[in-house]
Protein backbone atom coordinates (compact mmCIF):
# COMPACT_ATOMS: atom_id res chain seq x y z
CA UNK A 1 0.00 0.00 0.00
CA UNK A 2 1.42 3.27 -1.25
CA UNK A 3 0.17 6.37 0.57
CA UNK A 4 0.01 9.38 -1.91
CA UNK A 5 -1.46 11.97 0.45
CA UNK A 6 -0.65 14.80 1.70
CA UNK A 7 -0.23 15.74 5.97
CA UNK A 8 -3.06 17.93 6.80
CA UNK A 9 -1.72 20.72 9.55
CA UNK A 10 -1.59 24.33 10.38
CA UNK A 11 -0.56 26.41 7.74
CA UNK A 12 0.13 24.16 4.70
CA UNK A 13 -0.28 25.37 1.80
CA UNK A 14 -3.82 25.97 -0.45
CA UNK A 15 -4.63 27.44 -3.39
CA UNK A 16 -5.17 31.04 -3.38
CA UNK A 17 -8.13 32.25 -1.60
CA UNK A 18 -9.27 28.98 -0.17
CA UNK A 19 -9.51 29.16 3.13
CA UNK A 20 -6.24 28.65 5.94
CA UNK A 21 -5.74 25.59 7.94
CA UNK A 22 -5.42 25.13 11.36
CA UNK A 23 -4.91 22.36 13.44
CA UNK A 24 -5.23 23.58 17.06
CA UNK A 25 -5.98 21.80 20.62
CA UNK A 26 -9.36 22.55 21.99
CA UNK A 27 -9.36 19.72 24.94
CA UNK A 28 -5.70 18.50 25.99
CA UNK A 29 -4.85 15.65 28.73
CA UNK A 30 -3.16 18.23 30.95
CA UNK A 31 -6.10 20.15 31.38
CA UNK A 32 -8.92 18.05 30.69
CA UNK A 33 -7.88 14.17 30.95
CA UNK A 34 -8.38 13.54 27.11
CA UNK A 35 -7.48 15.06 24.27
CA UNK A 36 -9.96 16.84 21.36
CA UNK A 37 -8.34 19.19 17.96
CA UNK A 38 -10.15 21.92 16.45
CA UNK A 39 -10.03 21.34 13.03
CA UNK A 40 -10.51 24.27 10.28
CA UNK A 41 -10.20 23.90 7.08
CA UNK A 42 -12.04 24.31 2.96
CA UNK A 43 -13.28 21.17 1.00
CA UNK A 44 -10.01 21.38 -1.45
CA UNK A 45 -7.80 21.30 1.29
CA UNK A 46 -4.79 18.97 0.24
CA UNK A 47 -5.09 16.14 -1.33
CA UNK A 48 -8.69 15.78 -1.75
CA UNK A 49 -11.49 14.96 -4.41
CA UNK A 50 -13.33 17.26 -6.35
CA UNK A 51 -16.83 16.01 -6.97
CA UNK A 52 -19.20 17.89 -9.94
CA UNK A 53 -21.21 19.92 -8.00
CA UNK A 54 -17.78 22.27 -7.37
CA UNK A 55 -18.34 23.35 -11.01
CA UNK A 56 -21.84 22.21 -12.05
CA UNK A 57 -24.79 23.90 -9.79
CA UNK A 58 -26.75 20.46 -11.03
CA UNK A 59 -23.31 18.05 -10.33
CA UNK A 60 -23.62 15.13 -7.91
CA UNK A 61 -22.30 16.29 -4.75
CA UNK A 62 -19.24 13.91 -2.92
CA UNK A 63 -22.04 11.88 -0.72
CA UNK A 64 -23.51 11.08 -4.02
CA UNK A 65 -20.07 8.79 -4.71
CA UNK A 66 -20.52 4.87 -3.78
CA UNK A 67 -17.16 3.83 -2.50
CA UNK A 68 -16.77 1.59 -6.32
CA UNK A 69 -16.91 4.78 -7.46
CA UNK A 70 -13.94 6.01 -5.96
CA UNK A 71 -11.82 2.65 -6.68
CA UNK A 72 -9.78 2.66 -9.98
CA UNK A 73 -7.70 0.71 -12.30
CA UNK A 74 -5.17 2.97 -12.96
CA UNK A 75 -1.96 4.05 -14.07
CA UNK A 76 0.53 6.94 -14.00
CA UNK A 77 0.92 9.47 -17.28
CA UNK A 78 4.85 10.29 -16.98
CA UNK A 79 4.14 14.72 -18.02
CA UNK A 80 7.52 15.45 -16.05
CA UNK A 81 9.15 16.57 -19.50
CA UNK A 82 6.41 18.88 -19.81
CA UNK A 83 7.41 22.52 -19.32
CA UNK A 84 6.35 24.84 -17.03
CA UNK A 85 2.79 26.33 -16.99
CA UNK A 86 2.49 24.33 -20.47
CA UNK A 87 -0.61 22.48 -21.58
CA UNK A 88 -0.29 18.49 -21.33
CA UNK A 89 -1.78 17.66 -24.85
CA UNK A 90 -3.61 14.17 -25.40
CA UNK A 91 -0.50 12.31 -27.09
CA UNK A 92 1.04 11.90 -23.51
CA UNK A 93 -2.00 9.32 -22.79
CA UNK A 94 -1.83 5.73 -23.29
CA UNK A 95 -3.46 4.88 -26.28
CA UNK A 96 -6.99 4.39 -27.10
CA UNK A 97 -6.99 0.30 -26.45
CA UNK A 98 -4.72 0.86 -23.50
CA UNK A 99 -7.09 3.83 -21.99
CA UNK A 100 -10.30 1.21 -22.38
CA UNK A 101 -8.62 -0.87 -19.97
CA UNK A 102 -8.45 2.11 -17.14
CA UNK A 103 -10.83 4.15 -14.95
CA UNK A 104 -8.27 6.57 -14.10
CA UNK A 105 -5.21 8.38 -15.08
CA UNK A 106 -3.15 9.57 -12.91
CA UNK A 107 -0.77 12.52 -14.34
CA UNK A 108 2.69 13.09 -12.85
CA UNK A 109 3.94 16.90 -13.39
CA UNK A 110 6.58 16.73 -11.54
CA UNK A 111 5.00 19.37 -9.22
CA UNK A 112 4.50 17.46 -6.36
CA UNK A 113 8.60 19.05 -5.36
CA UNK A 114 7.32 22.30 -5.62
CA UNK A 115 5.05 21.56 -3.00
CA UNK A 116 4.74 25.18 -0.49
CA UNK A 117 7.54 27.20 -2.98
CA UNK A 118 6.55 30.26 -4.98
CA UNK A 119 6.14 27.93 -8.11
CA UNK A 120 3.63 26.20 -7.21
CA UNK A 121 1.44 27.39 -8.87
CA UNK A 122 2.77 27.20 -12.32
CA UNK A 123 2.48 23.58 -12.93
CA UNK A 124 1.44 21.72 -15.93
CA UNK A 125 -2.26 21.07 -17.19
CA UNK A 126 -4.74 19.45 -19.27
CA UNK A 127 -5.11 20.72 -22.58
CA UNK A 128 -8.67 20.72 -22.94
CA UNK A 129 -8.60 17.71 -25.83
CA UNK A 130 -6.60 16.36 -23.26
CA UNK A 131 -9.71 16.93 -20.29
CA UNK A 132 -12.49 15.89 -22.89
CA UNK A 133 -10.76 12.49 -24.02
CA UNK A 134 -10.54 11.34 -20.67
CA UNK A 135 -14.20 12.00 -20.05
CA UNK A 136 -15.30 10.88 -23.15
CA UNK A 137 -13.38 7.61 -22.22
CA UNK A 138 -15.33 7.61 -18.77
CA UNK A 139 -11.32 7.69 -17.14
CA UNK A 140 -11.03 9.67 -14.13
CA UNK A 141 -7.71 12.00 -13.27
CA UNK A 142 -5.55 12.51 -10.33
CA UNK A 143 -2.70 14.99 -10.68
CA UNK A 144 0.05 15.99 -8.42
CA UNK A 145 -0.67 19.70 -9.22
CA UNK A 146 -3.12 21.84 -7.52
CA UNK A 147 -5.14 21.53 -10.27
CA UNK A 148 -5.89 20.25 -13.86
CA UNK A 149 -6.72 23.54 -14.89
CA UNK A 150 -3.87 26.62 -14.60
CA UNK A 151 -3.49 27.83 -11.37
CA UNK A 152 -1.60 30.94 -12.08
CA UNK A 153 -3.88 33.02 -14.05
CA UNK A 154 -7.35 33.14 -14.46
CA UNK A 155 -9.35 30.46 -16.33
CA UNK A 156 -12.78 29.26 -16.91
CA UNK A 157 -11.72 25.48 -15.53
CA UNK A 158 -12.47 23.84 -19.08
CA UNK A 159 -10.66 20.63 -17.78
CA UNK A 160 -12.73 20.75 -14.77
CA UNK A 161 -16.05 21.56 -16.67
CA UNK A 162 -15.20 18.40 -18.96
CA UNK A 163 -14.32 15.81 -16.48
CA UNK A 164 -16.96 17.12 -13.85
CA UNK A 165 -19.78 17.72 -16.65
CA UNK A 166 -19.46 13.97 -17.28
CA UNK A 167 -19.73 12.82 -13.90
CA UNK A 168 -15.84 11.82 -12.99
CA UNK A 169 -14.19 12.98 -9.77
CA UNK A 170 -11.17 14.63 -9.72
CA UNK A 171 -8.46 13.68 -7.25
CA UNK A 172 -5.80 16.88 -6.87
CA UNK A 173 -2.55 17.05 -4.90
CA UNK A 174 -1.43 13.75 -4.82
CA UNK A 175 2.51 12.90 -3.88
CA UNK A 176 4.95 9.99 -3.54
CA UNK A 177 4.27 8.98 -7.28
CA UNK A 178 7.91 7.51 -7.61
CA UNK A 179 7.35 4.87 -5.46
CA UNK A 180 4.67 3.44 -8.45
CA UNK A 181 4.81 0.95 -10.97
CA UNK A 182 5.07 1.67 -14.18
CA UNK A 183 2.28 -0.98 -15.37
CA UNK A 184 -1.57 -0.43 -13.55
CA UNK A 185 -2.52 -0.54 -9.92
CA UNK A 186 -4.92 -0.09 -7.51
CA UNK A 187 -6.36 3.79 -6.72
CA UNK A 188 -8.12 3.47 -3.76
CA UNK A 189 -9.83 6.91 -2.65
CA UNK A 190 -11.67 7.86 0.63
CA UNK A 191 -12.77 11.42 1.08
CA UNK A 192 -14.99 12.00 3.78
CA UNK A 193 -18.29 11.32 3.64
CA UNK A 194 -20.33 14.88 3.37
CA UNK A 195 -22.45 16.49 0.83
CA UNK A 196 -20.24 19.02 -0.23
CA UNK A 197 -18.67 20.14 -3.59
CA UNK A 198 -15.09 18.44 -2.23
CA UNK A 199 -13.15 17.20 0.64
CA UNK A 200 -9.86 15.84 2.18
CA UNK A 201 -9.26 12.32 1.23
CA UNK A 202 -6.63 9.75 1.96
CA UNK A 203 -5.62 8.79 -1.44
CA UNK A 204 -4.14 4.88 -1.92
CA UNK A 205 -2.46 2.98 -4.39
CA UNK A 206 -2.30 -0.69 -4.02
CA UNK A 207 0.64 -2.39 -5.29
Amino acid sequence: MVDLTRRVESGMPTYPGDPAVSVEPHATHERDGYRVSEIRLGTHTGTHVDAPAHVDPAGATLDAFDLEDLRFVACVVDCRGTGTGAAIGPDALPERSALDELDALVFDTGWADKWGTDRMLEHPFLAIETARLCAERNVAVATDALSPDPSDHETDLPAHRALCGAGLPIVENVCTLDALPGDVFELLVCPLRVDADAAPARVVARV
